[in-house]
Order: C-alpha cells, then sequence, then structure tokens
C-alpha cells in the first residue's frame, strides 16, 4: 500500500511456499488476497514478490501466457508488485536452506542471469511512477571465500554486469530501479562497516556510475543482531553516498543465556534455516556462530556461559515478543521508523520479512498465517502513524 511521503509498505511472499510459478500464484490467491481484504480492502495492495528462479522462467515464459494473465489478475484485484526478493534462488521451504540459500552466489554467472531476469519482470509489473527494487545476497557466503581478491573481484564484476542490465532498463524504460545488497550474519560482508568497505572497492574498480542502481536491503534483523545502531548505520550509509534501496522491518530473538534461556532456547533449532548467532560478552567482544546448535553446544560445553546477551537470526514476528525470558529488537525497527520520520525520502520501499512461519514454536503462531501476518501490519502501521507516515 502507499503511504505518505510516497513509501510503499507490502509483506514479502517468502513467507509462503512457492518454488514453480503455479504453487506461487496459488498462494497470492489463497494468502496474499485474504490478506489484502483485512488491512486494505478499498485502495491499491502492494505485494513484495518472492520469486525463486523456477518461477521466474516459467513466468517470463513468452509461450505462456502467464505474466500477461498475472497482470490481468493484479489489474483485477486492485494490486502492484513494486519489489522482489531475488535473495533465495532456489527451494525455500520444506527442506534444508541453511547456507544454501546463498547458492549460486555472485561468483556465478547463474546469480547475474537470474537476477536480471527478476528485473525484466519488474519493468513490466510496475505501474507508472512507482519505482521498483530487487534484493539479493550480500555477494556471497563467508565460508564460501577462500581468495577474497579473485573472488572478491568476481562478484564486484558480476555486479557490475547485472548493474550495466539495470542501466539499460533505466535507459529504455525512464523507471527508477535499484537493486539492494542484504548483509546478513556471516554474509561475506555483514555490518555496516564491511558493506561500506565493499562499495570502496566497488567504486575503486567501477566508480559511481552505478551509484543510482546499487544500493543497500538494510534488513532491521540483521543489523540489531550485528548490535549496531540504525542511527549510525544510516549516518554511515549516508556520509558514502550509499543508496538505502529498501528496509526490511523484521525482528530477531534476543536473550541472556542463563542455563533455563539455553534449554528453552533448543526450541527454536530446525533443520531448514540458518540461525547465526552474535554473543556479546561482558567486556562487549562480539563471537560470532554459524548456527544456533554450534553456540548451545559451546555454551554447554563450556559449562557455564558468561556471555551477557545473545542475538539470534531467528524472525520472529513483529506483533509480538518471545516471551519468556527472551526478548526481540523490534527498538531498532522503531529507531529506524524515526530515522524515516526525519527524513522519508531515505528509502521508500517497506517491506515486513517474516519468512519463518512453518518453523517457528507452536505457542508464537497465530492461528494461521493470513492471522499473522494481519497482525504485523496492524503492528506496522500502528508505528507508521506514530511518526506521521500514514
Amino acid at each position: 500500500m502507499e503511504l505518505n511521503e510516497g513509501i510503499h509498505l507490502a509483506y514479502c511472499t517468502n513467507i509462503h511456499r512457492g518454488e514453480g510459478w503455479d504453487e506461487t500464484f496459488k498462494t497470492l490467491e489463497d494468502y496474499t488476497l485474504r490478506v489484502r481484504a483485512e488491512v486494505c480492502p478499498d485502495l491499491p495492495y502492494a505485494i513484495g514478490l518472492r520469486l525463486g528462479h523456477s518461477a521466474a522462467l516459467e513466468l517470463n515464459d513468452s509461450r505462456t501466457d502467464n505474466l500477461k494473465d498475472f497482470k490481468a489478475w493484479l489489474d483485477k484485484n486492485n494490486c502492484y508488485v513494486f519489489t522482489i526478493n531475488g535473495f533465495p534462488y532456489g527451494q525455500f521451504h520444506g527442506a534444508r536452506v541453511k547456507e544454501q540459500v546463498y547458492r549460486p552466489d555472485w561468483t556465478h554467472q547463474s546469480r547475474v542471469d537470474y537476477t536480471n531476469l527478476l528485473f525484466d519482470i519488474l519493468v513490466k509489473l510496475l505501474p507508472p511512477g512507482i519505482a521498483g527494487s530487487v534484493s539479493t545476497l550480500p555477494g556471497s557466503f563467508k565460508e564460501f571465500i577462500s581468495d577474497d581478491g579473485a573472488q572478491g573481484d568476481l562478484i564486484v564484476d558480476n555486479i557490475a554486469q547485472c548493474g550495466d542490465h539495470i542501466l539499460s532498463l533505466v535507459e529504455q524504460t525512464g523507471m527508477d530501479l535499484h537493486l539492494g545488497l542484504e548483509p546478513e550474519p556471516l554474509g561475506w560482508f555483514e555490518t555496516t562497516a564491511e558493506t561500506v568497505d565493499f562499495f570502496d572497492r566497488f567504486r575503486s574498480a567501477k566508480g559511481g556510475f552505478y551509484d543510482s542502481v546499487l544500493g543497500v536491503n538494510y534488513d532491521a534483523c540483521h543489523l540489531a543482531i550485528e548490535f549496531e545502531s540504525a542511527v549510525d548505520a544510516f549516518a554511515a550509509l549516508k556520509e558514502k553516498n550509499i543508496r538505502i534501496s529498501k528496509l526490511h522491518l523484521s525482528s530477531a530473538l534476543r536473550l541472556s543465556p542463563a542455563p533455563q534461556n539455553l534449554k528453552t532456547l533448543k526450541g527454536f533449532e530446525d533443520d531448514v534455516y540458518l540461525h547465526q548467532v552474535v554473543a556479546k560478552a561482558k567486556d562487549g567482544s562480539l563471537q560470532r556462530y554459524r548456527d544456533l546448535p554450534d553456540a548451545l553446544e559451546y555454551a554447554m560445553s563450556a559449562g557455564e556461559c558468561n556471555d551477557e546477551e545473545w542475538r539470534v537470526h531467528f524472525h520472529i514476528p513483529l506483533h509480538s515478543s518471545p516471551g519468556s525470558q527472551f526478548n526481540d529488537t523490534r527498538d531498532h525497527i522503531e529507531d529506524v521508523l524515526d530515522l524515516l520520520k526525519d527524513d522519508p525520502s531515505i528509502c521508500q520501499h517497506l517491506e515486513m520479512e517474516t519468512y519463518t512461519w512453518e518453523v517457528l514454536p507452536e505457542e508464537m503462531q497465530s492461528g494461521d498465517v493470513v492471522e499473522q501476518l494481519v497482525k504485523e501490519y496492524q503492528w506496522t502501521l500502528d508505528g507508521l502513524k506514530r511518526v506521521g507516515l500514514v
């Protein structure tokens, strides 16, 4: 939906299953329209579309009427697409994803081709006068990089190749199009400082030619896990003239790693997603763990955990705190909204992204996924009302 100051808000449909186009479209019919009926029945309704590689190929297949039919469906239901999540290339639900969500990374031509395809689709779906964004991974996963020089240079070249494609589409259409690289714990760049370093490296090799079409997908959950301040992060990006392409409104688990809390935390383990942990010691130093079982194993083997706080990459519903002795990082989102209040031009694309519905502990699930999404909208719209943006 369009808010004040030309800002658009949607939820990301990566919360639903959908690898091929038929399955993806079915979730829009079965769930997205029901959410829309609850939160925005009378105005144009924005969709944050997740398109995996298979779905994108099938949607754009000129031998079918898929794209024509989807555009007609959007018009019929007074809906529009302004952003696409292009981070997960392949299967994202119902099987082990973990670090495979980063494959293929930006060292592979297949990642370039897939992202270019998403922009080709997006320009055919965008309403007049509305900018379009695609979000993607932060180059790679740290574990995948054995030669930062050679692999890093290849990542830079491939992202520039995608930038050329976006610039060509901008020239052809006159649209404002941009790609957002999404820092994430243990991504090739994960902190604001590492993100700035990447853009310095990119510009050193390619100049500022791509500044208008290349930026950051700022995920509030991810930067909160890194114990970062939104105020400082935004200031650092602004100082370097790095565009904020999209804001992911998402919340993470935070807790004191007391024995009872660690026992409860085991209930958040799953075999599907990677749940990186950043632990803050009492001296302020940070320790990173690849996945939740790794952090728990360390704590158990140590006998006693003296860390001050853990933050876990587990997206939890915006409207509800996890309870018990756990907390959340919604304060980071609130700081982001305050920054938007002061300067709405910072970013016009907002997306709620709590993709973990299927693996949430049962006590955190709200009825069904539609009910959860409606409640997340309510929480988010209340926050946006507080800062005068809706």
